[in-house]
């Protein structure tokens, strides 16, 4: 992957370079053509303002030597001299080059223009100027081949475009090695991680990561962190669960064996009847690991507005078979129309374990009182009995897993107040256990804030 990038990034810096240079080349080649021109044209015009200096005598003995326009480098070629025609202010020749074109020639000077100009003569093409001079009575004409413009400008574009080309792969040399060098710490990061084995989710160190690749690290250092909880969550689901169903399953064999060695028929249905108890012992624990397991890891479920009296009321009217079987009462009391933003799942599954829990623990013939009620400061959930209770010491230890207060007769799997504790930091809420009715058993009081936005994971 590290090779593809630098791949792509080399291509991507060469190609914009090699605009530019193609750019800067082009721009570079004109405006040394249009400064060549400039310069010609200036120079074809000192020389005519020259001859138009010269003695007639000076003349004569001028086109014998020949006028010759050498640039700077001393290159006589004859295509770069200039050749000129002198003529009095009657139209009589006096002086010029040899090598004039013929048709240049017999061509009167009044026909050019008083600019640069150009003109074709033998099939090639000559930059022309005139210059009328009326105080001295004389016209010059000065030509000078178009081709020899050109060849200069080219010359030019030559100079500029080789230290250029030069330059290119030098810099494109510069820029792998630049690149290469920047997406090293990368190479070496992809090199520790795909080094790792599956169980080493230890952080990176970032002591000598670049800045410009320390986000990657984090966010890499988060998923392994979120991926170390979840198999801690896992391990310790398995664990749970191998530790808490060994009992029953236990149970449920030494129970299935009495029923099977023994010939008396009561001990059989007693056998059997204790067998099916373990079974249902053994699903309601599995259920609640289960939903134990899905709440440690976090995931998000729609929120909706739900009426927390209503809630309790489906929930109290599901128990009430259960209640009525040990002569414990349920009550509803409190405000009516309770609403609060929360997933509506977990708030039945919150109030079901309250309800079952205060059962369960609930005296003979006691009661158990549901409350909701709305304030300007929270949404309050209290669920309360007047059984046996439990002491200020293990209040401390009701949220934890599989803990059960001292001296209680009833069977649990110990999982009911920790899924409660759960549901409550998942909507935000604070959780309170408290003295139950008239100051005997137990009550847990929940509070929610007003406005709550689900939990995020």
């Amino acid at each position: 992957m590290t090779g593809s990038i630098r791949q792509r990034l080399m291509l991507l810096v060469l190609a914009s370079v090699s605009v530019v240079w193609v750019a800067a080349l082009v721009s570079s080649y004109r405006q040394a053509v249009h400064e060549a021109g400039e310069w010609d044209d200036a120079r074809i015009e000192q020389a005519a303002r020259t001859l138009t200096l010269v003695d007639t005598n000076d003349l004569a003995a001028l086109t014998e030597d020949g006028f010759h326009a050498s640039d700077d480098d001393g290159d006589d070629d004859l295509s770069r001299r200039l050749l000129y025609e002198v003529r009095d202010a009657e139209g009589r020749l006096l002086a010029a080059s040899p090598g004039l074109p013929r048709a240049a020639a017999k061509e009167p000077p009044s026909s050019q223009a008083a600019a640069g100009a150009v003109a074709k003569y033998d099939s090639l093409k000559w930059n022309t100027y005139v210059l009328h001079d009326a105080a001295r009575g004389r016209s010059v004409r000065v030509f000078e081949r178009s081709d020899s413009r050109a060849d200069l400008g080219a010359g030019v574009a030559r100079r500029i475009a080789k230290p250029l080309a030069y330059a290119l792969p030098v810099l494109a040399l510069l820029i792998w090695v630049g690149i290469g060098g920047s997406l090293a710490p990368l190479k070496t990061l992809s090199r520790a991680i795909g080094a790792r084995n599956a169980g080493n989710l230890d952080p990176i160190d970032m002591r000598r990561t670049p800045a410009e690749v320390r986000p990657l690290v984090d966010a890499l250092n988060v998923l392994f962190s979120r991926l170390r909880g979840s198999l801690d969550r896992e391990r310790a689901f398995t664990a749970d669960a191998a530790h808490e169903l060994k009992s029953p399953l236990a149970a449920i064999k030494v129970q299935a064996q009495v029923a099977l060695t023994t010939r008396d028929p009561a001990k059989q249905r007693l056998a059997m009847q204790r067998v099916v108890e373990g079974v249902d012992r053994s699903t309601h624990l599995a259920d609640q690991l289960l939903l134990l397991a899905r709440l440690d890891e976090g995931v998000p479920a729609p929120a909706s507005t739900v009426e927390l009296d209503a809630v309790a009321r489906e929930c109290i009217t599901a128990h009430e078979a259960n209640a009525s079987s040990k002569g414990i009462g349920l009550v509803l009391n409190g405000d009516a129309h309770v609403t609060m933003l929360a997933e509506p799942a977990l708030v039945r599954i919150l109030l079901d374990n309250l309800v079952d829990n205060a059962i369960k623990y609930g005296e003979t013939g006691g009661c158990v009182e549901v409350v909701t009620r709305r304030t300007s400061e929270a949404t309050l959930l209290l669920v309360r009995d007047n059984g046996p209770g439990v002491s200020e010491q293990d209040r401390l230890r009701l949220s934890d897993r599989f803990f059960r207060a001292g001296g209680s007769r009833q069977s649990g799997s110990g999982l009911g107040l920790s899924i409660v504790a759960r549901i409550v930091v998942r909507l935000d809420g604070h959780l309170t256990y408290t003295s139950g009715i008239d100051g005997r058993g137990l009550g847990v009081e929940v509070r929610f804030p007003v406005t709550r936005s689900p939990s995020s994971p």
